[in-house]
């Protein structure tokens, strides 16, 4: 018997409008790039590098004459190196907070900062593992150790002990969990364990049954698949609840729709940091990313875009 499966497809319509730049200043400190030419380094949290990685490709396609040098690092690290001049531009999953603008205006330094896309935070689980619905409120708990085993979550497993990887211990997934799961408290179970990037994250639960995994949703998409509802094949993702109790009706992915829709409950925002006094190259590959162009890359990652018209669609899927 032929099975049909329903699914809800996002699509973009893309807008025209770019934000605009200031008008053109002095270089300082012997720089040389323009907005759309030179050499420049720049700093993005490591979770978001499949989808920089494209960026920068396209970018430096159009733009023969630029060359963007990325620095995958961790959240913490990336606005430090800002903070310090070091860099211009930074990719994080937070806005500038007050006394981080505060120092660099201070300095006489004018700090912009604007989104780029909306970013599910993704559950990753071994792939012999059937038990993948959780609430957040069970999340809070591994976090916590009020639940180390499986069975605690659902009395009939026998999988044992729960492991939740992250990508890196200053990550923006632990400072995600930190503030927006546990309210501004800090991680306290010993059953939380961080690795050094997220391929060793997929790697890790790939090896092991127990364990959660916890990744930026851009690393999920099977690059074939256009409508970005399959993922990889080698682990299972976790459906998410808001309530106290998961089911497959309240649980959801991190598909798009989800995230447009609200439905799914671990939304990030992905910004652009901006401090580049003379306005040149960071700030032209900041406004690509953002661009028309830009945006089409964002969704066709799997991500939500943060310019343009959404347009929703049914399509019927008959196996």
């Amino acid at each position: 018997m032929n099975k049909t499966t329903s699914y809800t497809i996002v699509g973009l319509t893309l807008l025209t409008t770019l934000i605009a730049s200031c008008g053109p200043q002095k270089h300082k400190g012997g720089r040389t790039d323009t907005y759309s030419s030179g050499v420049i380094r720049f700093a993005s949290d490591e979770s978001f590098s499949p989808i920089i990685e494209e960026e920068r490709d396209v970018f430096e396609s159009i733009y023969t004459k630029a060359k963007v040098n990325p620095t995958y690092t961790s959240e913490s690290e990336g606005i430090n190196l800002l903070l310090k001049d070091s860099i211009c531009l930074m990719i994080a999953a937070r806005d500038f907070k007050p006394n981080e603008k505060k120092n660099l205006q201070d300095r006489r330094f004018m700090p912009q900062s604007f989104a780029i896309a909306y970013d599910g935070l993704a559950l990753i689980v071994n792939k012999t593992n059937t038990d993948t619905c959780i609430t957040v409120n069970d999340i809070a708990r591994i976090l916590t150790g009020k639940v180390k085993k499986w069975s605690d979550i659902y009395p009939s497993s026998k999988r044992g002990d729960i492991v939740l990887v992250f990508d890196n211990k200053k990550s923006s997934t632990v400072h995600f969990a930190e503030d927006s799961i546990l309210h501004g408290n800090p991680i306290t179970s010993p059953n939380v364990i961080a690795t050094n990037k997220t391929a060793d994250v997929i790697s890790y639960v790939e090896k092991n049954t127990g364990a959660i995994g916890i990744i930026g949703s851009n690393w999920l998409n099977d690059k074939r698949d256009t409508t970005n509802l399959t993922f990889n094949k080698n682990i299972r993702l976790m459906s998410v609840s808001k309530l106290q109790k998961a089911t497959p009706a309240n649980s959801w992915k991190p598909y798009q729709y989800y995230i447009y829709n609200g439905n799914y409950p671990l939304i990030r925002t992905i910004y652009c940091l901006l401090n580049d006094p003379i306005n040149g190259l960071p700030w032209g590959f900041a406004n690509f990313i953002r661009s028309p162009k830009g945006q089409m890359i964002v969704m066709k990652a799997g991500l939500l875009p943060v310019v343009g018209n959404i347009n929703i669609r049914n399509v019927n899927v008959t196996e």
